[in-house]
């Protein structure tokens, strides 16, 4: 799960608490903001609530600390006795049981990679560890076409099923070395965690992020909606592309140009096409998704970032989908959103 370090650098979400400014103004007395932040699966969380002594916000923090740990590992794939470490060591075909948390994770993850051709792929973890975006090393040359078929013969979501049986869940492969890599997902499933948090603790108005998948409820400390702005897609400066309202829902973003690395003279993006098994090479450079749950925006962003502007927009069309898209031509950004983003948008 630690391969979210790189991602976390790459995310174009920027939380603001208040509205577009990055320091917020003070909020009124007695609506007072309260920011717990701190690290998790290689990126960093952060919690603003309103209205909370500190007493509260001590035992908060506690709380939100013991979960992302259990959630580290359920999904880490940089330790070894996590839950999916355990299934990917294995070589076993047969039935492996795993908790409802993991099966729902998966099944969500399958059903978007189908419908996106397979682009959004959890399988992909072969390619991913190859060109050195994962617990491998950096490779010093670029991979061979020999060994980019090797990899691929390991990927497919064709080979992963999950299954219910006498109120078990189970996850199986049909070929022993399946490596499964749910880093691509995992903050999605981890903010909406903290979000379900939140709600337990009788915590009505909250902005919970961990990396960049985003939920948010209620109003901030001046009585008006979290904002959320999306940054401009660049690693050279820190402008605000556009601006949303999330309340209720999740917010994550792929993107392309900051998670990269010079190899043999070119630049290799983190995004790992599953179908050629290299790293991306279209204009698209980032995508923003808001869905019901964060861990639904963190699933589709993936796979539309693969499978670029053209295929990306046909599919958030078809399957009426809240996206907004940045392609880059020279220096020039292109923005495109779908027509249910557009009802998310605010004046900057």
């Amino acid at each position: 799960m630690d391969t979210t370090f790189f991602r976390a650098a790459l995310l174009a979400l920027t939380l603001i608490l208040t509205g577009c400014d990055p320091t917020p103004p003070a909020p009124q007395p007695g609506a007072a903001v309260t920011v717990l932040e701190g690290k998790t699966m290689g990126t960093s969380w952060r919690v603003s609530v309103v209205d909370r002594d500190k007493a509260e916000t001590d035992a908060l923090r506690e709380k939100i600390t013991a979960q992302l740990d259990a959630d580290d590992m359920l999904l880490s794939t940089w330790k070894s006795d996590s839950a999916l470490s355990r299934f990917n060591a294995s070589t076993s075909t047969t039935p492996w049981p795993v908790d409802a948390a993991m099966a729902d994770i998966v099944t969500l993850a399958l059903r978007i990679g189908i419908k996106t051709d397979s682009a959004m792929d959890i399988t992909i973890g072969p390619l991913v560890n190859l060109w050195g975006f994962g617990p491998d090393k950096q490779p010093n040359t670029t991979p061979t076409p020999a060994q980019i078929e090797a990899a691929k013969m390991r990927v497919g979501l064709q080979h992963l099923a999950v299954s219910y049986q006498a109120g078990q869940q189970f996850l199986q492969k049909d070929i022993p070395d399946l490596y499964v890599d749910l880093s691509t997902v995992g903050e999605g499933y981890a903010a909406d965690h903290l979000a379900r948090l939140m709600e337990e603790e009788g915590i009505p108005r909250y902005l919970v992020s961990v990396g960049g998948a985003l939920v948010s409820r209620g109003m901030n400390g001046e009585g008006k909606p979290w904002r959320v702005a999306i940054q401009k897609p660049t690693d050279r400066e820190n402008a605000v592309q556009a601006v949303v309202d999330i309340n209720g829902h999740g917010i994550s973003t792929s993107g392309s140009y900051r998670n990269y690395y010079e190899l043999d003279g070119k630049r290799l993006s983190h995004v790992i096409d599953p179908h050629t098994g290299h790293p991306i090479d279209h204009n698209l450079v980032s995508v923003t998704v808001i869905a019901p749950t964060a861990l639904e925006a963190d699933t589709w962003d993936t796979g539309l970032m693969v499978l670029g502007p053209q295929k990306a927009r046909e599919v958030a069309m078809r399957e009426g989908l809240a996206i907004y898209m940045i392609t880059k031509e020279g220096d020039t950004f292109t923005p495109w959103m779908s027509p249910q983003f557009a009802a998310f948008l605010q004046s900057k």
